[in-house]
């Protein structure tokens, strides 16, 4: 009885494990006979042809390879998914060694919905999340593992510059990863190891540019902070992506102030707080703040969050990135 809960908001990574579960279970020749995927929808339409997907998953496949029968946001409450679970149950009890039958929720599913603790008991469970921008340490272990994944030796210095890079994309991970690949393996199939300089020759990403406009920012120069801003969304950098690495850089900036203002200073100790991966970091870090006060820092914070509330609720996106950007420089300017 093969079945599979796949849930989360990175929906890169989780079409990557469903089309590496369909290559495993499914044989291509006889594929379109085998495979069946079912959208969810609101109406009872909907839930009628989930439950016919139930029906397909009890059925045996056809030819060779497994059947797979993959269900998209099957409803977890309301009356439609009472009717959907007594369905459910009846199914798991007759279904077929060789059907294997997927859910998948773009969400965290609701751990109270009886068919969520069903799933949870009989079921493999696989979480696709985002981390957030400011999770370094999470980002930078995402980085390695995906770096192991792919057969491409990388120093940590490269990870952690690859990591500033691409942030949490983990879509432009696997492409900058496997382009690298490509670039550092040899003609007799050895793979060398990538270094920083590598990174920064062959990553094109506008982090860095994001970053320098935080330093700017920092600094207090709006003429410079408004030209990095308007070259960022003039190569269509989302504006969603420049509010969290302002956000990411001026709240790890704030903790190390903070910490060194309490009276802290062993770079370990902070670094933890800060959830940076490097203490090495902090000296530079340091630097960055010394002419800011904890206020300034925590005002910088408040803007920024009501600049990412703004974006959120829709507002155009130009006119208010700069106006906060103003704000910001204002904010670090000596008083």
């Amino acid at each position: 009885m093969p079945v599979y809960l796949f849930w989360g908001d990175d929906e890169f990574r989780l079409q990557k494990a469903v089309k590496t579960l369909e290559d495993r279970v499914l044989d291509s020749t006889w594929k379109s006979f085998n495979y069946d995927k079912v959208e969810s929808g609101s109406s009872a339409s909907g839930t009628d042809a989930l439950i016919q997907g139930l029906n397909l998953a009890m059925t045996l496949p056809f030819g060779q390879g497994d059947r797979l029968v993959w269900l998209v946001n099957p409803p977890l409450t309301g009356q439609d998914s009472s009717a959907f679970l007594a369905e459910l149950e009846r199914s798991l009890s007759v279904l077929p060694a060789s059907s294997h039958l997927l859910f998948t929720y773009d969400g965290k599913p609701d751990g109270r919905s009886k068919i969520t603790k069903s799933l949870q008991q009989i079921g493999t469970v696989e979480e696709f999340t985002l981390p957030p921008p400011w999770k370094t340490d999470i980002i930078l272990k995402t980085v390695q593992q995906t770096a192991k994944q792919l057969n491409v030796p990388m120093t940590d210095a490269a990870v952690e510059l690859l990591a500033d890079a691409v942030g949490n994309d983990t879509r432009l991970l696997y492409s900058e990863l496997e382009k690298l690949k490509l670039y550092v393996t040899q003609p007799d199939g050895s793979v060398r190891t990538v270094d920083p300089t590598v990174v920064t020759a062959l990553v094109h990403t506008t982090q860095q540019s994001s970053l320098e406009l935080a330093n700017w920012v920092r600094q207090g120069s709006a003429d410079k902070a408004l030209g990095v801003l308007d070259d960022l969304l003039r190569h269509n950098e989302p504006p969603l992506r420049i509010s969290a690495t302002l956000i990411k850089q001026f709240r790890t900036w704030l903790w190390v102030k903070l910490m060194q203002a309490s009276g802290e200073r062993d770079e370990r100790v902070i670094a933890k707080a800060a959830d940076i991966a490097n203490p090495k970091r902090i000296y530079f870090l340091s630097q960055d703040v010394k002419a800011l006060a904890p206020k300034q820092l925590q005002q910088t914070l408040a803007i920024l969050l009501a600049l990412e509330a703004a974006l959120k609720q829709g507002q155009e996106a130009k006119g208010t990135l700069q106006t906060k950007v103003i704000e910001l420089c204002q904010a670090c300017q000596k008083s």
